[in-house]
């Protein structure tokens, strides 16, 4: 059975450490078989905060998402065909980033959307984030993230109980999570270990649950014709 995930990267730096982390969650996931991943960052992109116009909630269309003009409109069709989602964040003041919560914003549509409304229920999401200092906001990071699943009627899902944070993966890129800057290191989180196992469990999880959810559907589909046919 094959998988789509979609990986998404809030930082605005481009091949920094939230990106490197994320890969390596994608990375892991293509390892399952029958997968194929894709990883947008969303770091030089004009991607609008969501203004609570209302027009999604009236006046959707298929294939107008939104009434705004910006690159956002390219990532709802990626949504839509993933099965599964990985979200990373790097963590600013103790939470996610302003470039992620736009976007999470602005998936606003499938909660609310006259016509997209629901179109996100069942798809499976897993949350990373990168964070400078160890214990500095991981967490707060991450159970945005989670929320946002939620509130689209996604499934979250986080690493296996001891392989990482309990509501997805933490990664810290300055050693030890102490802080300490070295200029030769760029990608500081690749040195963190117990961060890169729960990135790579939680891309495991993501897919297995994905699949999971994907044959179960079919299996209550192909009940349901079975019904009908007898009726």
């Amino acid at each position: 059975m094959d998988i789509k995930i979609l990986g998404i990267v809030g930082s605005p730096v481009k091949k920094g450490n939230a990106e490197a982390f994320l890969a390596e969650a994608l990375k892991a996931a293509e390892t399952c078989g029958s997968v194929t991943t894709e990883l947008v960052s969303l770091a030089g992109k004009e991607i609008r905060e969501c203004k609570h116009c209302n027009w999604c909630v009236a006046k959707q269309s298929e294939g107008k998402f939104c009434n705004q003009s910006d690159e956002m409109l390219e990532l709802y069709p990626k949504l839509l065909e993933a099965d599964g989602l990985l979200l990373c964040t790097p963590v600013y003041t103790t939470r996610l980033s302003g470039y992620l919560a736009n976007f999470l914003d602005r998936c606003r549509i499938f909660a609310h959307g006259n016509y997209y409304k629901g179109k996100m229920i069942n798809k499976v999401g897993g949350a990373l984030a990168v964070s400078w200092y160890r214990h500095l906001g991981g967490e707060e990071a991450l159970l945005t993230i989670v929320t946002a699943y939620l509130v689209n009627g996604i499934i979250p899902v986080a690493p296996h109980i001891g392989l990482g944070a309990p509501a997805g993966a933490v990664g810290l890129s300055s050693e030890h999570g102490s802080g300490t800057f070295n200029p030769k290191e760029r990608l500081g989180v690749l040195k963190d270990e117990y961060g890169l196992i729960g990135a790579r469990n939680l891309g495991e999880r993501v897919v297995e649950v994905a699949r999971l959810m994907k044959a179960g559907q079919a299996a209550v589909k192909g009940e349901a014709g079975n019904m009908a046919q007898a009726a």
